[in-house]
């Protein structure tokens, strides 16, 4: 009887830890799933059910593959192996449910008795993403989007430009950004912003190319009731009074007609603006950061850049090098961008091959980074799921180098107009960029939308640039 009280109380305690243990799976959050040493399942918790949609009776004494609706099972490779697996994506259930799964072998008294299977929902993974994304471009809006530790790369030149950048940042003076298109003159107009005095003020940002020049000035000006048919009642605030304490950037500055050249020229050296419609004027305090990729030191000779506004504009030139010379900063850019994408199109890239890396520091870019950031995206769209590098196969047709587009007919003829006074780097550039547009219009048929979108231009600007080389194609 001592034997059996004995045996009845261990037989009882087994019986309150396999409650427990029922208990503990169930209420757990995470799905579990339970297969024995021969594969067959034996467990299974609510939370597995509601993430697959697969009850007990789908599971109990099936086999391990029962579940999967895309993928290989986890159970028979720990099985196999003997080997812990963590981080593995699969599709399970009728509906297809995205996971991550671990899984894990079961040894007792150094045997192995089966394997558990955690299996957790990768949509909520996403939505959490999601949600920290969103919190952090709030965060950026309100305090200026980037900062200098936005601006990525390593080379000599970005490193003196940054820090040219960060100089100019703490003095009130008024800055002009100055480089091609793409090579983020607007990141480094942020970081400006986010390192002045002025940084808990409004960050403004106005691309004057994008409007016409009437709606340009009652945006950047403001207008009062009754100024011109169609005004709001009770007029409107301009952008300069909007960001007064804080900062206005003007993008593309080169574009703007000569009456608000003297509009604004009345705003840097009176610090006040005049609304449309209105006699009064108005006092703001707004530092400037102006950017172009325009020449404006040819467009004061043309007479269509006011001079006495380009000195004030002209404070603090920082030029924005080129990708093209700073090709060491690639693979940081590649690297930085493909994390961007990887969360953006829930991908788990992780680098570009050897062969597909020296295409891309082989290349000119003419479109910068901006070009840069379209080409491993559309690299990566074009991957299937799984892959993790970025193969040559993968990428656009980048043969198209400056040296194919001067080969077009178009930009032969271009080149013909070439003088001994045009040498020099300013004619040289001059008829580098006539040759583009010519070369480009060539490749769009003649299609003058195509071609400002394949040079990644505004369409104003395309125009004005064709105005600016006399042609006429």
């Amino acid at each position: 009887m001592t034997v059996y009280e004995e045996l009845k109380g261990k037989v009882n305690s087994l019986e309150e830890v396999r409650i427990l243990l029922t208990a503990i799976i169930n209420s757990t959050q995470d799905a579990i799933s339970v297969v024995d040493e021969n594969g067959l399942g034996i467990l299974i918790n609510p939370a597995y059910t509601r993430l697959t949609g697969l009850t007990a009776e789908d599971v109990i004494g099936k086999p391990p593959t029962v579940d999967i609706a895309e993928g290989e099972s986890m159970h028979v490779q720990v099985l196999r192996t003997l080997q812990a697996v963590k981080g593995i994506s699969m599709k399970v259930g009728p509906k297809r449910k995205e996971v991550i799964v671990n899984v894990a072998p079961i040894i007792v008294s150094g045997k192995l008795r089966g394997t558990v299977g955690v299996l957790q929902d990768i949509s909520e993974i996403h939505k959490l993403s999601e949600e920290l994304e969103r919190a952090k471009r709030l965060i950026r809006h309100l305090e200026a989007k980037y900062t200098f530790r936005d601006i990525m790369g390593e080379s000599e030149t970005i490193k003196a430009t940054i820090e040219q950048a960060g100089r100019a940042a703490v003095t009130p003076a008024t800055v002009l950004l100055r480089g091609e298109s793409g090579t983020g003159k607007e990141l480094f107009a942020h970081a400006i912003h986010s390192s002045s005095e002025r940084q808990k003020g409004q960050f403004i940002r106005v691309n004057c190319a994008a409007l016409a020049d009437s709606l340009l000035e009652s945006e950047l000006f403001g207008y009062v009731e009754g100024a011109f048919t169609g005004a709001k009642r009770g007029g409107k605030v301009g952008l300069f009074e909007e960001a007064n304490g804080g900062t206005i950037f003007l993008d593309e500055i080169g574009e703007i007609s000569q009456n608000l050249q003297t509009k604004l020229l009345r705003v840097l050296q009176e610090r006040e603006i005049v609304k449309v419609g209105d006699n009064h004027s108005l006092n703001v305090d707004v530092r400037i950061i102006a950017a172009t990729n325009a020449n404006l030191e040819e467009k004061l000779r043309a007479g269509k850049f006011r001079e006495d506004l380009y000195y004030r504009l002209n404070v603090i030139p920082i030029i924005i090098p080129p990708l093209r010379q700073r090709r060491e900063d690639i693979p940081i850019l590649i690297h930085h961008l493909i994390g961007s994408f990887n969360q953006d199109y829930g991908r788990c890239v992780e680098q570009v091959s050897d062969d597909g890396l020296q295409i891309l520091m082989r290349y000119n870019w003419p479109g910068n980074v901006r070009e840069l950031e379209n080409i491993i995206g559309r690299a990566i769209i074009n991957m299937r799921i799984g892959e993790t590098v970025v193969e040559k196969h993968h990428l656009p047709d980048l043969t198209l180098s400056m040296q194919n587009a001067l080969e077009e007919p178009f930009a032969g003829q271009a080149l013909q107009g070439l003088s001994e006074g045009d040498v020099g780097f300013d004619g040289l550039q001059r008829e580098w960029e006539r040759a583009l547009l010519l070369a480009t219009l060539q490749k769009t048929g003649g299609n003058k939308t195509k071609a400002a979108r394949e040079l990644k231009m505004s369409i104003r600007n395309f125009y004005y640039k064709l105005e600016r080389h006399g042609l006429t194609v």
